[in-house]
């Protein structure tokens, strides 16, 4: 047998005081067990998908928004609303702050940082809802954008196609954000009335 996997003997040392007996008591204590602790940490642990979620709208946000940048040329005479309103960049910035804390608080849960990423949530979902309005101003006064200034239509409507689908796909990710946004920071309120989470 090797010497590695015997085990030796421990021996345990207690000051006086400890093994008096009038220190001994007979008294059994109990630990009730509390089953909202344990709906919080799986609310926790949920969380931090929705936050990666989070990320990644901010990322495609940020990616439409300099799509439209570099694919923006004459002879338009002005950027399309939605570009000029900046949502696609502070949108995605909002996204990503949003999504970072709560994957911070699944990775270290605290009053604080449950009230931080509480106020991220809701100021995302303001952002979001604001995004779906100016969306929707965008979707008005952007819907003839390109063949009202392109000198032949020959192309017209399938490049109006593809600008209205991108149009589609931020209003997409605006609202899936607004949801997510919104179920978080009830998650960050329930949380907080149960006495912080695990």
């Amino acid at each position: 047998m090797d010497s590695k996997n015997v085990h030796s003997p421990m021996f345990l040392v207690f000051p006086p005081e400890v093994i008096t007996p009038e220190n001994q008591t007979t008294q059994f204590t109990a630990t009730a067990y509390d089953p909202q602790n344990r709906v919080q940490k799986i609310l926790i642990r949920k969380l931090e998908i929705l936050g990666t979620t989070q990320i990644l709208f901010g990322i495609m946000n940020f990616s439409i928004g300099v799509v439209l940048l570099f694919t923006l040329v004459n002879p338009y005479p002005r950027f399309p609303f939605i570009f000029l309103s900046g949502y696609p960049f502070w949108g995605a910035a909002l996204f990503i702050n949003s999504g970072a804390f709560l994957i911070a608080l699944k990775r270290n849960t605290t009053d604080t940082l449950i009230k931080i990423s509480q106020g991220m949530n809701l100021l995302s979902a303001l952002g979001a809802a604001t995004g779906i309005i100016l969306l929707i101003f965008g979707f008005l006064l952007d819907r003839h954008f390109i063949c009202g200034y392109s000198p032949d239509g020959i192309q017209c409507d399938a490049i109006t196609i593809l600008f209205v689908g991108t149009l589609v796909m931020l209003m997409i990710f605006s609202i899936a954000e607004l949801f997510i946004s919104l179920f978080s920071s009830v998650v960050g309120c329930y949380s907080e009335e149960r006495g912080g989470c695990c």
